[in-house]
């Protein structure tokens, strides 16, 4: 195993579906106050669009023009390079035409500490499940 000089958090993937590729313009925000709280640190992020004929866009950051690419300044500054060809092609391909994804892949530093205390234990992760949202409302809405 490499040695690692900081600690690092849970790394997490996640992908994101927008139908008809609707974007509203508050992801980026949303997520640089995620990166300037110091709460993430976002390693890769990745569109895919695919258009009304079928035919798949994929952008990273650094290829949108400057106008495009200033909301998301300071998000990520050099790719990780986690996410590769196969897993953008695999998620591109299942988007129905019209539609768009984000593939985001990001460290949990608020977690470090906590992660690193459990590796220096010989701790090790035996489930992580996240609960889907509408489960959780409807849990709250039962306890009320």
């Amino acid at each position: 195993m490499a040695s690692v000089s900081k600690p690092i958090g849970p790394v997490e993937c996640a992908v994101f579906g927008f139908p008809g590729s609707n974007f509203s313009g508050e992801i980026a925000p949303a997520l640089a106050d995620l990166v300037d709280k110091g709460i993430i640190r976002v390693l890769d992020l990745v569109f895919a669009i695919k258009d009304k004929d079928g035919n798949v866009a994929v952008v990273e950051l650094e290829d949108l023009d400057p106008d495009m690419r200033a909301p998301w300044a300071g998000i990520t500054d050099s790719p990780a390079g986690l996410l590769n060809d196969d897993d953008v092609d695999a998620i591109a391909d299942a988007l129905e035409p019209g539609d768009a994804a984000a593939l985001l892949v990001w460290e949990d530093v608020w977690a470090a500490r906590f992660a690193q205390a459990v590796r220096n234990a010989d701790g090790e992760l035996i489930m992580y499940e996240r609960i889907p949202y509408d489960l959780v409302l409807a849990a709250i809405d039962e306890a009320d």
